[in-house]
Protein backbone atom coordinates (compact mmCIF):
# COMPACT_ATOMS: atom_id res chain seq x y z
CA UNK A 1 0.00 0.00 0.00
CA UNK A 2 1.05 3.78 -0.77
CA UNK A 3 0.29 5.69 2.08
CA UNK A 4 0.47 9.58 2.17
CA UNK A 5 0.72 11.24 5.53
CA UNK A 6 -0.18 14.74 4.99
CA UNK A 7 -0.19 17.86 7.35
CA UNK A 8 -2.84 20.06 7.52
CA UNK A 9 -2.05 23.80 5.91
CA UNK A 10 -1.65 26.54 8.25
CA UNK A 11 -3.60 28.19 11.48
CA UNK A 12 -3.40 31.33 13.20
CA UNK A 13 -1.94 29.07 15.85
CA UNK A 14 1.00 27.87 14.05
CA UNK A 15 1.80 31.69 13.51
CA UNK A 16 2.04 32.30 17.13
CA UNK A 17 3.97 28.56 17.46
CA UNK A 18 1.33 27.43 19.69
CA UNK A 19 0.46 24.09 21.17
CA UNK A 20 -2.78 24.30 19.89
CA UNK A 21 -3.74 20.53 19.94
CA UNK A 22 -7.75 20.44 21.54
CA UNK A 23 -10.49 19.86 19.84
CA UNK A 24 -12.05 21.34 17.63
CA UNK A 25 -9.66 23.56 17.54
CA UNK A 26 -8.52 26.93 14.78
CA UNK A 27 -9.74 26.57 11.03
CA UNK A 28 -7.11 27.65 8.15
CA UNK A 29 -5.05 31.09 7.82
CA UNK A 30 -6.04 32.59 4.03
CA UNK A 31 -2.67 30.91 3.71
CA UNK A 32 -3.56 28.16 4.70
CA UNK A 33 -6.96 27.96 2.70
CA UNK A 34 -4.67 27.93 -0.47
CA UNK A 35 -2.48 25.54 0.97
CA UNK A 36 -5.19 23.60 0.98
CA UNK A 37 -6.78 24.38 -2.36
CA UNK A 38 -3.04 23.48 -4.01
CA UNK A 39 -3.34 19.77 -2.34
CA UNK A 40 -5.25 18.02 -5.80
CA UNK A 41 -2.83 19.76 -8.16
CA UNK A 42 0.82 18.83 -6.10
CA UNK A 43 -0.82 15.17 -5.64
CA UNK A 44 -2.62 14.62 -9.25
CA UNK A 45 -0.34 11.58 -9.97
CA UNK A 46 -1.29 9.97 -6.83
CA UNK A 47 -4.34 7.68 -7.96
CA UNK A 48 -6.37 7.70 -4.06
CA UNK A 49 -8.39 5.46 -3.01
CA UNK A 50 -9.53 6.48 0.43
CA UNK A 51 -9.39 9.66 2.25
CA UNK A 52 -9.11 10.33 5.84
CA UNK A 53 -8.75 13.43 8.31
CA UNK A 54 -8.37 13.88 12.08
CA UNK A 55 -11.38 15.43 14.24
CA UNK A 56 -10.02 18.94 14.41
CA UNK A 57 -11.25 20.96 12.15
CA UNK A 58 -7.89 22.01 10.55
CA UNK A 59 -7.49 18.58 8.53
CA UNK A 60 -11.30 18.61 7.43
CA UNK A 61 -10.78 21.89 5.95
CA UNK A 62 -7.37 20.89 4.33
CA UNK A 63 -8.74 17.58 3.21
CA UNK A 64 -11.67 18.71 1.60
CA UNK A 65 -10.35 20.21 -2.13
CA UNK A 66 -9.21 16.69 -1.79
CA UNK A 67 -12.45 15.11 -1.41
CA UNK A 68 -13.94 17.38 -4.59
CA UNK A 69 -11.13 16.17 -6.60
CA UNK A 70 -11.41 12.85 -5.93
CA UNK A 71 -14.95 12.33 -4.94
CA UNK A 72 -13.84 10.31 -1.55
CA UNK A 73 -15.84 10.84 1.48
CA UNK A 74 -13.95 12.34 4.09
CA UNK A 75 -13.24 9.52 6.96
CA UNK A 76 -12.97 11.77 10.12
CA UNK A 77 -10.83 9.78 12.60
CA UNK A 78 -9.51 10.51 16.11
CA UNK A 79 -7.03 8.33 15.81
CA UNK A 80 -4.72 10.70 13.80
CA UNK A 81 -5.40 13.79 16.09
CA UNK A 82 -2.28 15.86 17.24
CA UNK A 83 -0.55 14.50 20.13
CA UNK A 84 -2.58 16.10 23.29
CA UNK A 85 -0.21 18.90 24.71
CA UNK A 86 -1.73 18.20 27.75
CA UNK A 87 -1.03 20.59 30.52
CA UNK A 88 0.84 22.34 27.77
CA UNK A 89 -1.87 23.44 25.97
CA UNK A 90 -1.79 26.72 24.61
CA UNK A 91 1.93 27.28 25.56
CA UNK A 92 4.41 28.67 23.11
CA UNK A 93 7.70 28.85 25.22
CA UNK A 94 10.68 27.20 24.71
CA UNK A 95 10.14 24.98 27.43
CA UNK A 96 7.04 23.71 26.53
CA UNK A 97 7.94 23.23 23.04
CA UNK A 98 11.12 21.55 24.24
CA UNK A 99 9.36 19.48 26.72
CA UNK A 100 6.68 18.61 23.98
CA UNK A 101 8.97 17.41 21.40
CA UNK A 102 11.13 15.75 23.28
CA UNK A 103 8.58 13.55 24.37
CA UNK A 104 7.23 12.78 21.38
CA UNK A 105 10.12 11.15 20.26
CA UNK A 106 11.31 9.67 23.11
CA UNK A 107 8.16 7.13 22.11
CA UNK A 108 9.39 7.13 18.97
CA UNK A 109 13.06 5.53 19.98
CA UNK A 110 11.03 2.94 22.52
CA UNK A 111 9.94 5.15 25.60
CA UNK A 112 6.47 4.60 25.05
CA UNK A 113 5.39 4.41 28.94
CA UNK A 114 6.46 8.14 29.47
CA UNK A 115 3.73 10.35 29.70
CA UNK A 116 3.16 13.98 27.94
CA UNK A 117 2.16 16.13 31.26
CA UNK A 118 -0.99 15.90 31.83
CA UNK A 119 -1.80 14.13 28.50
CA UNK A 120 -1.13 10.74 27.08
CA UNK A 121 1.45 8.56 26.86
CA UNK A 122 3.46 6.53 23.65
CA UNK A 123 1.54 3.49 24.20
CA UNK A 124 -1.95 5.28 23.51
CA UNK A 125 -0.86 7.84 20.96
CA UNK A 126 0.97 5.02 18.78
CA UNK A 127 -1.86 2.05 19.45
CA UNK A 128 -4.65 5.07 18.28
CA UNK A 129 -2.79 5.97 14.81
CA UNK A 130 -1.72 2.17 14.16
CA UNK A 131 -5.70 1.76 14.56
CA UNK A 132 -6.15 4.01 11.76
CA UNK A 133 -3.30 3.09 9.45
CA UNK A 134 -4.61 -0.77 9.40
CA UNK A 135 -8.61 0.30 9.04
CA UNK A 136 -7.06 2.33 5.76
CA UNK A 137 -4.70 -0.76 4.95
CA UNK A 138 -8.12 -2.59 5.07
CA UNK A 139 -9.86 -0.69 2.55
CA UNK A 140 -8.38 -2.91 -0.46
CA UNK A 141 -7.14 1.04 -2.13
CA UNK A 142 -3.66 0.93 -3.18
CA UNK A 143 -3.13 4.15 -1.75
CA UNK A 144 -4.35 5.98 1.38
CA UNK A 145 -4.28 9.75 2.18
CA UNK A 146 -4.00 10.42 5.82
CA UNK A 147 -4.44 14.20 6.31
CA UNK A 148 -2.74 14.93 9.78
CA UNK A 149 -0.57 16.89 12.04
CA UNK A 150 3.26 17.62 11.69
CA UNK A 151 4.32 16.46 15.61
CA UNK A 152 2.38 12.75 15.00
CA UNK A 153 3.29 12.09 12.09
CA UNK A 154 7.16 12.76 12.16
CA UNK A 155 6.58 10.42 15.97
CA UNK A 156 4.97 7.28 13.91
CA UNK A 157 7.15 7.70 10.78
CA UNK A 158 10.05 7.78 13.24
CA UNK A 159 8.83 4.44 14.96
CA UNK A 160 7.22 2.35 12.33
CA UNK A 161 9.45 3.21 9.13
CA UNK A 162 12.60 1.01 8.64
CA UNK A 163 14.53 3.69 7.18
CA UNK A 164 13.71 6.59 9.05
CA UNK A 165 15.28 6.93 12.93
CA UNK A 166 14.48 9.75 15.53
CA UNK A 167 17.56 11.63 14.41
CA UNK A 168 16.12 12.53 11.12
CA UNK A 169 12.31 12.97 11.91
CA UNK A 170 13.53 15.29 15.31
CA UNK A 171 15.77 17.54 12.61
CA UNK A 172 12.99 17.47 9.44
CA UNK A 173 9.96 19.60 10.76
CA UNK A 174 7.10 19.24 8.62
CA UNK A 175 5.69 22.22 7.22
CA UNK A 176 1.98 22.72 6.20
CA UNK A 177 0.44 20.48 3.84
CA UNK A 178 3.86 18.79 3.64
CA UNK A 179 3.28 14.87 2.88
CA UNK A 180 5.44 11.78 3.65
CA UNK A 181 5.00 8.98 1.53
CA UNK A 182 5.43 5.29 2.55
CA UNK A 183 5.23 2.18 1.30
CA UNK A 184 4.16 -1.14 2.81
CA UNK A 185 1.90 -2.73 4.93
CA UNK A 186 1.36 -2.76 9.31
CA UNK A 187 1.92 -6.85 8.98
CA UNK A 188 5.56 -6.36 6.73
CA UNK A 189 5.81 -2.72 7.95
CA UNK A 190 7.31 0.57 6.05
CA UNK A 191 9.43 2.57 4.45
CA UNK A 192 9.73 6.05 3.94
CA UNK A 193 9.75 6.95 -0.19
CA UNK A 194 9.60 10.95 0.10
CA UNK A 195 9.88 13.23 2.88
CA UNK A 196 8.28 16.47 1.95
CA UNK A 197 9.29 15.92 -1.75
CA UNK A 198 12.96 14.53 -1.35
CA UNK A 199 12.73 10.80 -2.52
CA UNK A 200 14.54 9.28 0.57
CA UNK A 201 16.95 6.41 -0.89
CA UNK A 202 16.02 2.55 -0.66
CA UNK A 203 19.13 1.36 1.58
CA UNK A 204 18.09 0.48 5.33
CA UNK A 205 20.61 2.67 7.85
CA UNK A 206 20.95 6.36 8.02
CA UNK A 207 19.80 8.75 5.59
CA UNK A 208 21.64 10.85 3.89
CA UNK A 209 22.08 14.10 5.91
CA UNK A 210 21.29 16.96 3.77
CA UNK A 211 17.60 18.01 4.04
CA UNK A 212 15.25 20.55 3.95
CA UNK A 213 15.97 23.74 5.93
CA UNK A 214 13.55 25.38 8.48
CA UNK A 215 12.78 22.77 10.47
CA UNK A 216 11.96 24.79 13.35
CA UNK A 217 9.13 27.05 11.56
CA UNK A 218 5.53 26.28 12.37
CA UNK A 219 6.48 23.37 14.64
CA UNK A 220 4.98 23.97 18.10
CA UNK A 221 0.77 23.63 16.67
CA UNK A 222 2.47 20.60 14.47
Amino acid sequence: MRLLLIRHGQTPSNLKHLLDTAEPGPALTPLGQQQAAALPAALAGEEIGALYASTLLRTQLTAAPLATRTGLEVRVRDGIRELSAGDLEMRGDDLAIETYLSTAFAWSAGNTGLRMPGGENGVEALRRFDAVVEEASGTGAETVALVSHGAVIRMWVAARAGNIDVDFASRHALQNTGVVILTGTPAEGWRVQEWAGRSIGPEAGTPEESGPAGEAVDDADA
